[in-house]
């Protein structure tokens, strides 16, 4: 039997190949999987917007301080009242009481030294835009700390869940299918209001209720990746040579099943900030006043039926809220494609 020699016209082919796929220092940094789901992102449109509103936002986060300076710094997260009257003042209206200091950018942009009200005031005189600006720094805040946690827990839950199976497993599961039964918002409800007097009113009360009853979701899809994955021969291999089952699953399993729950977490920070409005909404945790989106919304609770007039107390705010999720949802939906085996080739 002969074995098949390569001839110089393969050998150039070969060559040619090479030559045309170059590999990029960003792509060896990255490794290969890694640069195709960065490149993917940026290739789609959705994304690309995704991003870019986020990066607004942060950047309004970071900057909440110049944009909207504080009249008190120790207390920048109160909202400033101009007077106390019960019925809201349209955008333009002048600032009359107690207006904070002007930005730096402010006689540039607005053309004049006096205070007004960008957006309005809403219902007791608070500023609606100082609220939607602080309350940038709010959501971000909250609805990062909650998907870190539900994150963290719904890994590590349904990591040992997964790679113990049998009698762990039953138990485990049956815990999470108990939680699932239990509506969320309202269970996230009940929770936070209990812990609010002991607690008192902050975001800490919501966080704990939101973290409570929202890592089930990680903890089923975790389970059903590693499932899979803890079969393989690299994993057999591994055990056979005696190494650490604490090694294994965080070393070996759980990188290779980590990303489609990565995608969970990315479409549900929109989820959570959506969330954490809603309890803000109906009075459940920050105190009257205090920079946040939801709190903003309530104050318009009682004009609904007048919002012909006073629409700007509803749709500036609320229309930040719908931006700021598009902007993640946009991205986990791009980020889910890129990931998907079936999308390959086409991003």
């Amino acid at each position: 039997m002969t074995g098949i020699t390569a001839t110089p016209k393969d050998l150039g082919l070969q060559d040619e190949l090479s030559r045309m796929r170059k590999v990029g220092n960003l792509e060896r940094i990255l490794g290969p999987e890694n640069y195709r789901v960065l490149t993917g992102l940026l290739k789609t449109p959705a994304s690309i917007i995704g991003f870019f509103l986020i990066a607004m936002f942060l950047f309004i986060a970071l900057a909440a301080p110049m944009i909207a300076p504080p009249i008190n710094p120790n207390q920048p997260y109160s909202i400033p009242q101009d007077g106390y009257k019960a019925e809201p003042k349209p955008p333009g209206t002048l600032w009359e009481r107690g207006a904070p200091d002007l930005p730096f950018w402010w006689k540039p942009i607005m053309g004049t030294e006096q205070w007004t009200h960008i957006m309005g005031t809403s219902q007791g005189q608070y500023d609606i835009f100082y609220g939607v600006i602080w309350g940038t720094r709010s959501a971000l805040s909250s609805g990062m700390i909650v998907v870190i946690a539900t994150f963290f827990i719904g890994m590590v839950v349904g990591s040992i869940s997964a790679y113990y199976g049998g009698a762990v497993d039953n138990i485990i599961m049956r815990v999470v299918d108990v939680f699932l039964t239990l509506p969320f918002i309202l269970a996230a409800l009940i929770l936070a209001a209990v812990l609010t007097p002991s607690m008192g009113r902050s975001l800490i009360p919501s966080i704990i209720a939101l973290i409570t009853f929202g890592w089930m979701g990680y903890a089923r899809v975790i389970r059903g990746d590693i499932l899979s994955i803890k079969e393989r021969e690299f994993v057999m291999a591994a055990r056979v040579i005696g190494v650490r089952d604490g090694r294994i699953l965080f070393r070996h399993i759980l990188p290779n099943a980590i990303f489609p729950s990565m995608v969970l977490a990315s479409l549900a920070i929109g989820d959570v900030v959506l969330s954490f409005a809603a309890l803000s909404f109906l009075g459940i945790g920050t105190e009257v006043g205090y920079a946040d989106w939801g709190q903003v919304l309530s104050f318009a609770r009682n004009w609904i039926i007048s919002l012909e007039q006073y629409w700007y107390i509803v749709v500036f705010p609320g229309l930040t809220l719908v931006l700021f999720v598009m902007g993640w949802n946009l991205v986990g939906d791009a980020l889910r494609d890129v990931l998907d085996p079936r999308m390959r080739g086409k991003t």
